[in-house]
């Protein structure tokens, strides 16, 4: 397996190993090889492999019992995309995955709508970038619509956005013009699909969606790219993982 360093490497093993369950080579009820076996084969520490069997363990692919191994309980849905994000490299892994299909690009200037929503002064002058995500490079299946604004200065993303679909729009101005991602704050609530986005979703009218916004902060605390995203119901379980910190009482 060719290791990217795109992904970090227990997504990389949780994604290999999945891949492996959906297709017939670990079926359902076999087990999966051993924490030392793994380690080996992919070159990786056991925190490692163990961040990676939580992964599938989340997505209900495997079940864990001490002595007893790592036994295989289902496969992969095919119609549902799970996502467990938790750092930017994660979020920029979700675009290599899937497919970025550029539906329009237009100059907008920031009404009190814009303001409102995304918290960035009205009468300021953006890029907008509207377009959709499919599940991958064999299937077209759209999983999600997304309006991305960049601020107007940064020209050069207009040819590169459709060059590289594989990329953030965000890494694209962080490699092109050194504005460095220091954080993405991100606030996901229910909506309903609009009538003009529910064709190109495949989705019925007002139908139920969650809708991420997200802000890519700067090292100053400044939004230089923002986005809306619109993920109807049926296609996408956004997971997180909360821990206790150490020495806290129960």
């Amino acid at each position: 397996m060719n290791i990217s360093m795109k992904e970090t490497l227990y997504a990389q093993v949780a994604r290999d190993l999945s891949e492996g369950i959906a297709s017939g080579r670990f079926p359902v009820g076999s087990h999966l090889p051993t924490e030392m076996e793994l380690c080996a084969q992919y070159g990786a520490s056991r925190h490692t492999i163990r961040t990676a069997m939580r992964e599938l363990q989340g997505l209900g692919l495997i079940s864990r019992r001490k002595k007893a191994g790592t036994r295989v309980e289902s496969t992969p849905t095919a119609s549902l995309y799970r996502s467990s994000i938790s750092s930017v490299e994660d979020l920029s892994q979700f675009g290599v995955d899937h497919k970025r299909v550029i539906r329009e690009v237009a100059d907008i200037i920031a009404d009190r709508t814009f303001a409102k929503t995304f918290g960035r002064p009205a009468g300021t002058r953006w890029v907008r970038f509207s377009a959709v995500r499919v599940t991958g490079p064999d299937d077209e299946t759209p999983i999600v619509w997304t309006d991305i604004y960049a601020e107007e200065t940064y020209s050069a993303v207009r040819e590169m956005v459709r060059e590289h679909p594989e990329l953030l729009i965000a890494t694209m101005i962080e490699r092109h013009y050194g504005r460095r991602i220091a954080e993405v704050r991100q606030t996901i609530a229910p909506t309903l699909v609009s009538e003009a986005m529910a064709a190109a979703l495949g989705v019925p009218p007002a139908s139920l969606a969650l809708r991420i916004v997200r802000h890519y902060v700067d090292m100053a605390g400044e939004a230089f790219v923002v986005s809306e995203s619109i993920l109807p119901a049926d296609r996408f379980t956004f997971t997180m993982r909360l821990t206790r910190q150490p020495n806290t009482p129960a």
